[in-house]
Order: C-alpha cells, then structure tokens, then sequence
C-alpha cells in the first residue's frame, strides 16, 4: 500500500525515536525529506542526517540529538496534511511558542524556517512546527 504522507511518516519516526532514545532513525529517502532534515540541523534540532545505501532502497539516517538526556525536540506536528492544505503568506507566518520554535515552510526558494522566509520575504505551505 502506497504512502499517503511521507513527511509526516518521518517527523513521526523521529518523535518516536527520540521518545525511546535512540541514537539515530532511518527513514526512506526524498528531496522533500533531505531538505526537511537540512532545516533541522540548520536549526540545531538534530545532530545531521546521512544518505544510508546499505538497503535494498535508499534511505536517510538521522541523527537525533539530546540535552542533558531530555530531546532536542519536544514537540513536532504535521501542520499541512493531505487532505488539508495550509498555505501563509510572508507576513502571516505563525511564530511557534513567541519565536521558541520554528515553523518550516515550502516556499519558491525552497525548504526554511519562518524566519528565514520573514528575511527574504516570501510565504508558501506551512509543512510542520517544532519546538
């Protein structure tokens, strides 16, 4: 059966990952999912990712990142979902937790935080938020 939602499918195996305390997760590789995770680490939620051949298809290895033995990340949702799209303009951004988080956003210049999209003044679909 086909994969409806990939992106979720990975900020999903990453909560519980970093819930059981893994070290790192392996999750199926795509541009999308690569320049997700380059945000992430950007943003200093995880310690890096990697391309992992070893199987019979391509996948990712991300590396999850703690401190003082409690995740980096707290909280990660879906914000655009299939069956629900959602779209913001540069202007009307959400600021996650009074600028505590990040929201990352797809826009024409390619995957960024909110904030970088503020910088350079473009808006586009409001992927997830993480704090």
């Amino acid at each position: 059966m086909a994969m409806t939602d990939p992106l979720g499918d990975m900020l999903t195996r990453i909560r519980n990952g970093q819930q059981a305390k893994k070290d790192s997760v392996l999750s199926p590789a795509s541009k999308l999912r690569a320049n997700v995770l380059e945000v992430l680490q950007r943003e200093g939620y995880i310690r890096g990712y990697s391309e992992d051949g070893s199987g019979k298809h391509p996948a990712l290895r991300i590396e999850l990142k703690y401190f003082e033995g409690e995740p980096a990340i707290k909280h990660v949702a879906r914000v655009s979902k299939p069956g629900r799209r959602v779209y913001s303009g540069s202007k009307e951004l959400p600021t996650v937790r009074n600028g505590l988080g990040i929201t990352i956003v797809s826009t024409p210049r390619g995957v960024l935080s909110d904030n970088e999209a503020r910088t350079e003044n473009v808006g586009g679909e409001v992927l997830a938020e993480v704090f």
